[in-house]
């Protein structure tokens, strides 16, 4: 369910599951997806309202493995937040319908870790509830995953992309289990770190994609805050850059807002005045130097935010976000997302292809986009499960519950 371009599909069929059902509303996803992957007959469904209302549709068949990457909108950050009120955030109660109906013996669900922060804990909370009700064994202890915290033997790839799995497996399948408790493995495995992700070690492989450099008004903006790390960030043989993002307008020696501004931005607004207190003429000579670049530049390109400690530039990777230039430690990407936030690779000189971002998502390396537009593909990706973070779930799953795959064959 809610399929996209075949994440669950690679990392199933690897393990040699064979798909029976898939339902993806968006038609270039579904087109990536059927160039892809072979599909049951009626390739992929589209939108899985119709299929499950007003009852479950005989185009679902019976299947032991349900997977599912509901709309996260709803519960993301980035969206209105409004849970289970929102339309979007009402689709995990069709998938229960098809789970109602169905029974598959596993199901296995992936959302944004925001699903299990303060503002939606009790839709969590109710989902996990709805499983038990269908005769599942679940944990209430969400399991948070990224891939840069698992070895890439086992499927890990260097990015940084928290986001919430639920593994649910059915009761009679399982002996000996006592109920729902201590059911949070994955969280007490030592997966918090894994050493060796590195810039000098990822495969860049761009494969003679066209890749798109930075427009000039991008480079302007990186001149301008290399001028300032140059100069500024030097100050006595160290960089001296706060956890806070630096906005060129509030560096002045009293800061400037209303009460009507939000508290955070207030902190800000001090937080960089402050700064600029201590480090006033070496900010006032940048200033000097770099005068047209200020007065060219759009005001998100004035704002920088340094996370990456003691790092030259080179050495970094370059997000360019709506809150202005961010520069992040070199040995693991940033979360791909939906929106145009594509990593820029200074070392290189360009962006991330298509090609590099599918292998930080775990897709196989003939994995195709046909002739869309980058921007569709990354947006794709951005929207995609990891993988092989998939895979070390479901696996680890299975081994927690003493099941093995063929266990998962025969008798329903």
């Amino acid at each position: 369910m809610f399929a996209g371009i075949g994440g669950f599909h690679q990392a199933l069929e690897q393990l040699g599951g064979e798909c029976v059902f898939a339902s993806e509303i968006d038609p270039d996803a579904k087109r990536v997806y059927e160039l892809n992957f072979s599909t049951p007959l009626q390739g992929v469904s589209g939108d899985i309202i119709p299929l499950t209302e007003p009852s479950v549709s005989p185009q679902i068949p019976e299947h032991d493995v349900l997977c599912a990457g509901f709309p996260c909108q709803p519960f993301s950050k980035g969206g209105s937040q409004k849970g289970v009120n929102e339309a979007r955030g009402t689709l995990f109660f069709n998938i229960a319908k098809i789970i109602e109906s169905r029974r598959p013996k596993v199901v296995l669900l992936e959302n944004v870790r925001n699903l299990v922060g303060p503002k939606h804990l009790d839709t969590f909370h109710r989902i996990i509830q709805m499983l038990r009700d269908f005769g599942y064994l679940v944990s209430d202890k969400p399991i948070i995953l990224s891939p840069q915290n698992i070895p890439l033997a086992q499927g890990g790839r260097p990015q940084s992309r928290d986001r919430l799995y639920i593994f649910a497996v059915r009761k009679d399948l399982v002996n000996d289990i006592d109920g729902n408790k201590n059911l949070f493995w994955l969280n007490s495995k030592p997966n918090s770190k894994v050493e060796g992700w590195s810039l000098d070690n990822f495969p860049f492989i761009n494969g003679g994609e066209k890749v798109t450099n930075l427009s000039s008004d991008r480079s302007d903006a990186v001149k301008l805050w290399k001028s300032f790390i140059d100069l500024v960030g030097k100050k006595h043989g160290d960089r001296r850059f706060p956890g806070f993002p630096i906005w060129e307008f509030a560096l002045k020696a009293k800061p400037e807002y209303s009460a009507s501004d939000p508290a955070w931005k207030i902190d800000f607004l001090k937080k960089n005045s402050i700064f600029y207190v201590q480090n006033k003429e070496n900010i006032d000579d940048w200033r000097v130097r770099n005068s047209d670049l200020l007065k060219s530049l759009p005001a998100s390109y004035k704002k920088f935010e340094w996370q990456a400690g003691n790092l030259s530039l080179r050495d970094t990777l370059l997000q360019f976000r709506p809150s202005g230039l961010r520069f992040k430690v070199g040995s693991h990407f940033p979360a791909l997302v939906a929106i145009n936030q594509t990593s820029y690779v200074p070392r290189l000189r360009r962006y991330l292809s298509v090609k590099e971002a599918a292998y930080l998502q775990g897709f196989s390396e003939g994995f195709s986009f046909g002739s869309q537009a980058d921007q569709t593909s990354f947006k794709q990706l951005g929207n995609a499960v990891c993988v092989g973070v998939v895979g070390y779930v479901f696996m680890e799953g299975l081994a927690h519950y003493s099941l093995a795959i063929s266990d998962l064959n025969g008798k329903r």
